[in-house]
C-alpha cells in the first residue's frame, strides 16, 4: 500500500522534524518600527491581568518583509508596553500575516495574536517610505516618511514579548483548560539601522481599533534589518474570569457574518440619506 500521509510517523520522522526546526539559519527581515507615547489610561484599561503598565505609556508598531527563501512574509504588530513580575516587555494586540504558514505556529504554540492581513513597505528611490497593515479593506496603520541617515545598530540583545494562551470552550462560554501567560524572549541583533522623519496614521477599524491608542508623541520611526530567534515559557496560570474580558482581542466580532460589504468611499449605503 502507497504511503497514507496522514497516517502516524514514526519515532525518527518526529525526530528528524523536531531536529530540523531546531536548526533554522538567520532569517533576515527589512522592517519599519515606530514608537509613540499614548494615554496612560489607554494602556492600562487593554492590558489583562496580571499584566501591568510600564513606566512609560508607549505603543510600538512593526511592519516587516520576511526574506523567507521562495515563500516571503509580510509581517506586523502593533503592541503596548507592559511589565509583568519585574519584567519590561511588550504585549501584541494585534499581528497581521500575510500568509497561514505563519500563523499557526504562533497562535498554537506561544498564543501569539495573529491574524490573516496586508503588510506592506515601499521604498522610493528618493527615499520616500510607506509602510502599511490593513485588514478587511481598511489600512489601520500607516507610517509615512523620509529615511534620513544611517544609525549606528544597537548590540544583539533581547526582547520580551508576553501573550496569553487559552482554548475558547466547546460549549462557547469560558475555557476549555486553563490560560497561561506566556513570557516570549527574543534574541535579536540588528545589521543595519536609518533613521526615518515622517508620521504614524492609525485609521478607525472595527476588526482592529488601534485608533484607540492615539499618537500623542512620536518618540522615534526607524528602518531596519534584523534577525532574531524566540523560545517561550509559561510564567503563570491566569484566572480565566479575570481575562475573559478580553478575548474579544484575538477575534474579529463574530457578528461580522451579518455585516453588509464595506462601501467604496462616497457610495451610501441603503437606506442613507
Amino acid at each position: 500500500m502507497a504511503r497514507v500521509r496522514y497516517g502516524p510517523r514514526d519515532e525518527t520522522e518526529i525526530r528528524r522534524a523536531r531536529e530540523a526546526g531546531a536548526q533554522l539559519p538567520d532569517i533576515w527581515s527589512t522592517g519599519v518600527v515606530a514608537v509613540w507615547e499614548t494615554d496612560p489610561d489607554v494602556v492600562a484599561a487593554v492590558l489583562p491581568p496580571p499584566l501591568e503598565p510600564a513606566e512609560r505609556p508607549l505603543v510600538r508598531a512593526n511592519i516587516s518583509q520576511v526574506d523567507l527563501p521562495g515563500y516571503p512574509l509580510g509581517a506586523g504588530s502593533v503592541a503596548v508596553a507592559a511589565r509583568h513580575s519585574g519584567a519590561d516587555g511588550w504585549y501584541p494586540l494585534v499581528m497581521p500575516m500575510t500568509h497561514e504558514r505563519a500563523l499557526i505556529g504562533g497562535r498554537e504554540v506561544f498564543g501569539e495574536p495573529k491574524k490573516l492581513g496586508e503588510v506592506t513597505i515601499e521604498r522610493s528611490p528618493d527615499g520616500s517610505l510607506r509602510a502599511r497593515l490593513a485588514r478587511h479593506g481598511i489600512t489601520f496603520v500607516e507610517v509615512t516618511g523620509t529615511v534620513g541617515p544611517a544609525l549606528p545598530p544597537p548590540e544583539p540583545g533581547e526582547k520580551l514579548d508576553f501573550y496569553f494562551k487559552f482554548l475558547p470552550g466547546v460549549d462557547g462560554t469560558g475555557f476549555d483548560i486553563d490560560p497561561v501567560l506566556v513570557h516570549c524572549l527574543r534574541h535579536e541583533k540588528v545589521r543595519k539601522l536609518e533613521s526615518v522623519t515622517g508620521e504614524v496614521v492609525l485609521r478607525e477599524s472595527p476588526y482592529d481599533p488601534v485608533a484607540d491608542l492615539p499618537v500623542r508623541r512620536l518618540v522615534e520611526i526607524t528602518l531596519g534589518e534584523k534577525t532574531s530567534d524566540q523560545r517561550g515559557r509559561v510564567a503563570e496560570h491566569v484566572s480565566a474570569q479575570a481575562l475573559l474580558p478580553y478575548v474579544h482581542q484575538r477575534y474579529d466580532d463574530a457578528a461580522q457574518v451579518l455585516d453588509a460589504p464595506p462601501q467604496p468611499a462616497g457610495v451610501a449605503s441603503e437606506g442613507s440619506s
